[in-house]
């Protein structure tokens, strides 16, 4: 019996660490990072994150809904560019990741 509270209050602790990481997730990009940056390896072994990450930065946008708009500063830093500048001028790609 006392085993079987020990693996509730186990379980309890368990669900609001995870619901704890997730609701950091939905922080802004600086401040989840600074969250993962102290968090040891093997606390982020006992929780699923990538399902939590997946849906988390899930977002609203659907496949064929035009992008929202966002704005960006230029390569040379001085000026900015949006996207709805130039839509219906040329192309344009967005590309999301890493080549490293």
């Amino acid at each position: 019996m006392k085993v079987l509270k020990v693996l509730a209050a186990l379980g309890c602790l368990w669900l609001l660490f995870v619901g704890w990481v997730f609701w950091r997730m939905h922080q802004p990009p600086a401040q989840f990072a600074a969250t993962m940056a102290k968090m040891p390896m093997p606390a982020m072994m006992a929780f699923p994150f990538e399902t939590l990450w997946t849906r988390a930065r899930a977002g609203s946008v659907v496949v064929g809904d035009p992008a929202p708009d966002f704005r960006l500063p230029t390569l040379d830093k001085k000026g900015e560019v949006t996207l709805a500048s130039l839509r219906g001028s040329r192309p344009v790609v967005l590309v999301f990741g890493s080549y490293t």
